[in-house]
């Protein structure tokens, strides 16, 4: 009960944390760079399902874990992404921009693939799922709250300024806090699968780093804008998919095991990425 609770609340509040750090122009810079904001989410909403499904395909992994990265794979880049990218001297204003027009797309997007992911995998043992109402679901725990907190900056500016750096601070406490009980809460299942879903995830992250920064260079991006995509295309809000996990296959104690790839990907996303950052980085010097 304390889970099913905490878990949404928690993202919820992370979402609003988000959107307290956008504004309407964030939105609008889709029309004023159509060919990096185009690549990215090309990236993001179609190359990455694809890669995560040859993975998953490959790699041997249960049913429920199959399914738990497709879930992933779904998500949208969240604040990490746009913290990672400030930090690579990458461009930051495209990188907020491509979390918000994404928070938004996976309202349809991770209802449509994940249904598709669970009937390819789990087949008859599926559990029932509305996509429908998980579409809905998503909008009202990650959509809504990114508004709500876009609407507070506009309105005033002021507060959410003063706000965003605690809450930001909260965010990723709770962040920590949902990472560590996904792993804890499935421990032996983690154990079970580690030689696989940790290789899965390394693969994941490290050919959609790949993937993202030669596509932007193909496009003739300059490296500012390549390192961006590439840490976009690379990067997801393992948040959305701890929780959208555990609100598809509930269970009476502890987390789902649809959660566990995205905790376990919590932490091997900072151990792959910032490796790629600093190198990156040493090569601009």
């Amino acid at each position: 009960m304390i889970i099913d609770i905490f878990l949404p609340l928690s993202l919820v509040f992370i979402m609003f944390t988000l959107g307290l750090g956008l504004t309407v122009s964030d939105f609008t810079n889709i029309f004023r760079e159509p060919k990096a904001f185009g690549v990215g989410i090309l990236n993001q909403m179609i190359i990455l399902p694809i890669v995560a499904f040859i993975i998953v395909s490959l790699s041997g992994l249960t049913e429920e874990m199959a399914v738990g990265m497709m879930i992933l794979a779904c998500c949208p880049g969240g604040v990490t992404s746009n913290m990672v990218t400030k930090l690579a001297k990458g461009d930051t204003a495209l990188s907020i921009s491509y979390t918000a027009v994404m928070s938004i797309a996976t309202v349809i997007t991770l209802p449509l693939i994940t249904g598709f992911s669970m009937q390819h995998f789990m087949g008859a043992e599926a559990p029932p799922i509305n996509i429908f109402s998980l579409g809905i679901t998503m909008c009202l725990i990650t959509a809504i709250p990114v508004g709500i907190g876009l609407l507070l900056n506009t309105k005033n500016k002021e507060f959410a300024t003063s706000f965003e750096p605690k809450a930001s601070k909260i965010s990723t406490v709770l962040f920590v806090i949902i990472v560590a009980g996904a792993l804890a809460s499935e421990w032996d299942a983690f154990i079970t699968n580690v030689g696989t879903i940790g290789p899965a995830i390394v693969a994941l992250i490290i050919i959609m780093l790949f993937i993202g920064y030669n596509s932007a260079q193909y496009f003739k991006m300059n490296a500012k804008r390549a390192v961006t995509v590439a840490i976009e295309s690379g990067i997801q809000n393992a948040t959305v998919g701890i929780t959208i996990g555990n609100i598809i296959m509930n269970q009476e104690a502890g987390l789902s095991p649809l959660s566990l790839p995205s905790g376990v990907y919590g932490i091997l996303m900072y151990l792959v990425c910032l490796p790629f950052v600093f190198l990156y980085l040493r090569r601009k010097r």
